[in-house]
């Protein structure tokens, strides 16, 4: 919709009627006009457009279900309200299968009419923004895109930082917060590299120890020891000419990071068993969501080494920061369940994304995602509603309470923001109690359906105190 003022069509072969149905309306500034009988209505129609139709359904020249059918046929954006008499209500709800927004029995009052007209230009705004974020979504992109959603200033920082980047072979180090999506942004520089044939691996660093990471990276001589019964070929032999990506860099211990910072400098390796070093092409792209830099001072990780991977830095920004990409994610997300659980939700009702560009996202892209395949899971109708969204719910809930306590003083905005921690404490509190209990309390697998990292998901329950059931 423009800026224009929403236009209203009221159509009753009772002139008085219209006459006082305009006269009700165009005090919320809406520009009204009405028409006697069907026929004239769908003229206006066709020439003007409407964003909302009030119409009888008794009427001599072409009644209000024969309008319902052509403009629901001809104009699918316009919402058409039945008034009807008490007597006919059995054939408004009729009217309702053929897809009008509602019915207004006759008499109805003032505040009815308005009622009826402000949810059906609503519900008209919802299906509009819908459908402009759902071709935004689909609107073709450059390669470099690879499901990078956002069209944020911050975000296009970062499209043009792969662009430049992804040509090279410089050492990309992409820091962020858990969730933010570290790994697409990897994934696009290799698509958009001269290496975009070839191999891409992704190799998590937090979940393997040295000794294993070593092993899986540089790989094995037959015999190298024990029970190594055959030769194992690493993930550096395999990617030659290809793309390797080291998530969580900074939990690779002192050991292997001298290793890989000799790999950077020579592009060759020894894997164990090898007399003669193994040399290979392969692009390494690090990413982290610790303070490198901090570690470093700390001597936790290597300076050389990080100088060495700090070349060209990424910075992915957290969803907070960018709340203009938080509704084409989701409706990104959306597409992506809907064709995975073959249903047709045509997107989130304005309440819920409203909640959600407003909502904080401590797991970032990661918990979004988790949050629309819950709420497609739960949804029922056309669109998602704050009843799929409860986490949301109750956070705003809070915060709307806050923020009608007068705060005159700076004495009274202290306690209100005390307040708000605590309240958010709480709910983040329930938030992992929940997210437990429907996992039989099994930490890794709570943290993967919230859609945080394990690691982070432990801090928020040591955090709260929260422990195990013994």
């Amino acid at each position: 919709m423009t800026d224009r003022p929403p236009r209203i069509l009221v159509v009753d072969d009772e002139p008085q009627i219209c006459k006082n149905c305009v006269k009700i309306l165009e005090k919320l500034d809406y520009e009204v006009r009405y028409a006697l009988n069907g026929r004239d209505a769908l003229e206006m129609i066709a020439e003007d457009g409407f964003d909302v139709v009030v119409t009888d359904l008794k009427m001599s020249r072409m009644g209000g279900m024969e309008v319902l059918r052509q403009v629901a046929e001809r104009f699918p954006d316009t919402r058409v309200v039945v008034i009807t008499g008490y007597a006919s209500v059995s054939s408004a709800v009729e009217t309702m299968k053929l897809g009008a927004f509602d019915y207004l029995p006759k008499p109805f009052s003032p505040d009815e009419l308005r009622s009826v007209v402000g949810q059906a230009l609503e519900e008209r705004r919802s299906l509009l923004q819908n459908r402009r974020l759902r071709q935004e979504r689909e609107r073709p992109s450059g390669p470099v895109s690879h499901q990078l959603v956002g069209n944020s200033g911050k975000m296009q920082k970062v499209v043009s930082m792969i662009q430049k980047v992804a040509p090279t072979d410089a050492n990309v180090l992409v820091y962020g917060e858990s969730g933010t999506g570290k790994e697409l942004v990897s994934r696009a520089v290799h698509a958009n590299s001269l290496r975009k044939d070839r191999v891409f691996f992704a190799v998590d660093c937090g979940t393997l120890s040295g000794d294993l990471l070593e092993n899986e990276l540089f790989g094995h001589a037959k015999g190298a020891f024990t029970d190594a019964h055959q030769e194992k070929k690493g993930i550096f032999t395999q990617a030659d000419g290809g793309t390797v990506f080291l998530d969580e860099i900074a939990n690779v211990d002192t050991e292997v990071q001298g290793k890989l910072l000799r790999f950077l400098e020579s592009r060759e390796f020894l894997p164990l068993g090898y007399t003669k070093p193994v040399k290979v092409d392969v692009r390494l792209i690090f990413a982290t969501n610790r303070n490198l830099q901090e570690m470093v001072l700390e001597g936790s990780f290597r300076e050389d080494f990080y100088y060495r991977i700090f070349v060209y830095p990424i910075m992915l920004p957290p969803l907070r920061e960018r709340r203009e990409d938080i509704l084409p994610i989701a409706y990104h997300f959306l597409e992506q369940f809907n064709r995975k659980m073959n249903k047709s939700i045509e997107g989130f009702e304005r309440e819920a994304a409203n909640r959600m560009t407003n909502f904080q996202w401590p797991g970032n892209v990661r918990q979004l995602r988790n949050a629309v395949e819950r709420a497609a899971i739960l949804c029922e109708g056309r669109q998602i509603t704050m009843a799929e969204l409860p986490v949301l719910s109750e956070i705003e809930e809070i915060e709307h309470l806050i923020e009608h306590v007068p705060s005159t003083n700076e004495e009274l905005k202290k306690i209100k923001k005390e307040i708000r921690q605590k309240a958010v404490a709480q709910v983040e509190r329930n938030f992992v109690r929940n997210a437990l209990a429907q996992n039989d309390w099994n930490v890794t697998q709570a943290a993967k359906a919230v859609g945080l990292q394990r690691p982070n998901f432990h801090n928020l329950m040591k955090k709260h105190n929260i422990t195990l059931p013994k």
